[in-house]
């Protein structure tokens, strides 16, 4: 029975008869409609031809949502609204569970769903109108899905409709889109939907000074306690209504949980791994008399209508993926939550009356926040997109309707990696095996691992490890997979219950695949260790690793990997590391989930890898040259013996190139030729060519001319320096045989004596007693008289008595007050009135 008097109330209602004449004329449309205002649930009825205000014949519609809970709460108010139960005339297929029959018009799947579907069938049979709900969200699989989909119309079915649903106002990109393939030259057409009835009042509620911001997954508690005591103080305010609580992910709900103990309202933890039972309680509404506080993940930011909320408290926080492509490492991490998203968020406060929305953040962030959600397209790993496109028959995307071209790096990345699991070809087409992979609804490498491991350990312990590695265990599981995979089949809470499922929805793909069955003939009887091992070694061949001693692993991909003091991985020899991420300042990845391996099944996996290397190199631990012959998997040595008859060219390379890592230090450097550097360096400064440049940089520069015969690191420290710099003389100028001219080693004295002459400053320096200058009455100069040398006059003990570059001066202004002060102390030594006519002299004089 059609419950009219709830459709009559869905704002969206007055839109219908606008979309219907867009999609008759065009087949296609954007629909832009609020949150709450039916877009979700009376517009797939209504294509149907379910409704009162249907028209039309009647047709079959698929809806695609971006979450398996979206799916099921959708289906579920449809057929509510039709006074049915799902799997009559509205039904939904999510991963591993299908609720349809042979009277099903309207049917809610996943994207996923969705994209397997098209794999199998370009064309869709049956469907007449697919409706791409939550666009604005920018999954990849929409993103991919709706591609697909304008490529089906242009190609294979013109008469297919698309409603691409938005719950924000960023219709005219979507408008532009959904025209790209259609020979007018006008936007699709967009229909507004009405927005809510009941208004939402803004409140800022930052937290306390010195807050600190997110950083990759950590979340400050002070920000969680806050948000508890914003979520405590609302309930305070208001009478009735439900709080929703929107955080960024399970645990900082399950802390906020713990943190509102004894609130007086029923908790209740939703996220995409929240058992049955909540999503239900959740979904049911509140009982009478009842008040519940919701915390949940953005699962609830859109598609979900959470019955009795009135009151939504918004952390401000979301979480993305983050890839690492260099390394092959995914993460998650924390951001703020966009201008749309808020606007979403504040939306779920508004749905059945007058509401309020609590921000934890100031006024002025507003304008500081992103105003749209990153699209998935541009952060994610696109491993996943790349082996679609390819099997689809455009392995560049080049001819895809899709608002953001893949990043070039990442589509690189993930090429490389469906090339080593032989999905493609070295020309990126789709191979048999990569057609297989596509549609098996998992990612490649899980896929990979499943076709592969089947035979060897049988379709069972493969589909039970690949399922462990589909969605990462529980944290109180540990780190060690064998340990993860036996909790799980205790299957005594929600991830076990999940599980089961998954190993089930596994055993009939490998079924349909023609893999199902024990292992084949042969193969050695395998544990759930062993089992688990070769799945994530198949699954992430460049994560496999071979042990550094106790916590420390080196994987074939270079990265560096360590486990907890008191992991039971420790000390293992080889780890097929499934899951890793790279803390912030952390020169090491942080496993999270790996499984022990034998030494045979780690070469096996990473069996691509494995090179034959001839290596002559600078070796930056051993400080010298080193030549090798080494057997690898990536960066993994696993054999290593000395090459008899390195390529002496090769041998100057690796020398040259440990000059240029560890400098000019390596040569013999005496006192003599450190001299020689700092007259050299003078000239250089002072007269510029011929005279050569002898810094650091400018000797590494000119190394290939003076290094010689050197082959290793003993053959550079016996390498005079001073030979070197004298190598570099001009000598082809004539200009070397001035060097004692110009830049003299020491300088004749009055007292006979030859005192060295200091150059390592900016100006030349001559440290001599005073009493040697008696005669002279002027500064001596070098560099062909222009650069006069800056004296150090010293008292008879060698101490600095004056500082002067002019000496003539000195005598008429300065000696008489050096006089003054040192005859006293040294009353041994001849301080004559007039010094430019003294004697000179080095010794000691008795005075007469």
């Amino acid at each position: 029975m059609l419950r009219t008097d709830a459709l009559e109330r869905l704002p969206v209602l007055g839109c219908l008869p606008a979309l219907s004449r867009a999609l008759d004329t065009r087949g296609t449309a954007v629909l832009c409609a609020p949150p709450g205002t039916g877009k979700t649930t009376l517009v797939p009825l209504h294509l149907a031809g379910l409704t009162e205000a249907g028209s039309g014949p009647p047709r079959r519609v698929l809806v695609a949502e971006p979450r398996r809970l979206a799916a099921r709460s959708a289906a579920r108010r449809m057929a509510w609204l039709l006074g049915e139960e799902p799997g009559d005339t509205v039904g939904f297929s999510v991963r591993g569970e299908r609720r349809t029959g042979p009277r099903t018009r309207v049917e809610v799947v996943t994207t996923g769903v969705l994209l397997q579907r098209l794999q199998r069938d370009q064309e869709l049979p049956g469907v007449d109108v697919v409706m791409l709900d939550e666009c604005h969200e920018r999954h990849l699989d929409a993103d991919t899905a709706l591609a697909f989909l304008l490529d089906v119309r242009a190609t294979l079915r013109p008469e297919l409709r698309v409603v691409a649903a938005s719950a924000t106002q960023d219709s005219d990109a979507w408008a532009r889109l959904l025209s790209r393939h259609d020979t007018t030259d006008t936007a699709a057409p967009v229909v507004r939907g009405s927005g809510s009835a009941y208004a939402v009042e803004v409140r800022h509620a930052p937290p306390p000074g010195g807050t600190r911001p997110p950083h990759g997954t950590w979340v400050d508690p002070a920000l969680l306690r806050h948000v508890a005591d914003t979520v405590r103080k609302a309930l305070a305010e208001a009478a009735e209504g439900d709080v929703l609580c929107f955080l960024p992910g399970a645990g900082e709900i399950s802390r906020v949980a713990g943190l509102l103990d004894g609130c007086g309202a029923t908790l209740l933890q939703l996220h995409g791994r929240a058992p049955a039972a909540v999503q239900e309680a959740v979904l049911g509404g509140p009982r009478p008399g009842e008040r519940r506080v919701v915390l949940s993940t953005s699962v609830a930011e859109s598609s979900l209508t959470v019955p009795g909320v009135r009151i939504v408290v918004d952390a401000g926080l979301a979480r993305e993926p983050r890839t690492d492509h260099a390394r092959g490492l995914g993460s998650l991490t924390t951001v703020s939550v966009s201008r749309a998203a808020a606007a979403q968020r504040q939306g779920r406060a508004g749905r059945e009356g007058p509401g309020v929305v609590h921000r934890c953040w100031s006024p002025a962030e507003d304008g500081a926040r992103p105003a749209w959600p990153s699209p998935e397209i541009a952060v994610a790993d696109l491993t996943p997109f790349a082996l679609q496109v390819a099997a689809w028959g455009d392995p560049e995307a080049s001819g895809l309707a899709l608002l953001d071209p893949p990043p070039a790096g990442a589509m690189a990345a993930a090429g490389d990696t469906l090339r080593a699991l032989e999905a493609v070809d070295a020309r990126g087409r789709v191979t048999g095996r990569g057609g297989r992979m596509a549609r098996l609804g998992l990612h490649p490498r899980a896929a990979r691992a499943l076709l592969d491991a089947a035979p060897v350990v049988g379709d069972r312990p493969a589909a039970e490890a690949v399922a462990l590695l589909s969605e990462e265990p529980p944290r109180e599981f540990g780190d060690d997979l064998a340990d993860a995979l036996r909790a799980a089949r205790r299957g005594n809470d929600a991830y076990g219950a999940r599980w089961s499922r998954e190993v089930r929805r596994l055993r009939a793909v490998l079924r349909s695949a023609g893999q199902a069955g024990d292992a084949g003939p042969g193969a050695a009887p395998r544990g759930a260790a062993d089992a688990v091992g070769l799945v994530a070694a198949l699954a992430y061949p460049e994560r496999v690793a071979r042990g550094r001693g106790g916590t420390n692993w080196l994987m074939v991909n270079g990265t560096r990997a360590a486990a907890g003091e008191a992991s039971p991985l420790r000390d293992a020899p080889w780890l097929a590391v499934a899951t890793a991420d790279r803390p912030a300042r952390s020169p090491a990845a942080r496993i999270r989930q790996a499984a022990v391996v034998d030494e045979r099944t780690a070469l096996a996996a990473a069996s691509a890898f494995r090179t034959t290397t001839r290596e002559v190199r600078w070796d930056t631990d051993r400080g010298d040259v080193v030549t090798a012959e080494s057997q690898r998997i990536g960066a993994v040595e696993l054999s290593s013996r000395p090459l008899a008859d390195p390529d002496p060219d090769l041998v100057r390379a690796a020398v040259l190139d440990g000059l240029r890592i560890e400098g000019t230090g390596l040569l013999r450097w005496t006192r003599d030729a450190e001299a020689l550097r700092e007259r050299l360096a003078f000239l250089h400064r002072e007269s510029g060519e011929p005279w050569p440049d002898v810094s650091e940089d400018a000797l590494l520069e000119r190394a290939e001319e003076w290094l010689g015969g050197a082959r290793c690191r003993a053959d550079l420290a016996r390498t005079d320096a001073g030979e070197v710099l004298r190598g570099l003389l001009p000598w082809a100028a004539g200009e070397a045989a001035r060097l004692d001219e110009l830049a003299p080693e020491r300088v004749r004295v009055p007292s006979g004596s030859r005192i060295r002459v200091d150059y390592g400053g900016e100006q030349p320096v001559l440290a001599v007693k005073l009493q040697e200058l008696f005669g002279w009455d002027r500064t001596p100069r070098v560099a062909d008289g222009r650069v006069p040398l800056l004296l150090h006059l010293l008292s008879p003990a060698g101490r600095p008595a004056a500082v002067t570059a002019d000496l003539a001066g000195f005598w008429q202004d300065g000696y008489r007050a050096v006089r003054a002060e040192l005859r006293g102390r040294y009353p041994r030594h001849p301080w004559p009135e007039d010094p430019t006519s003294a004697e000179p002299t080095r010794r000691t004089n008795t005075r007469r």
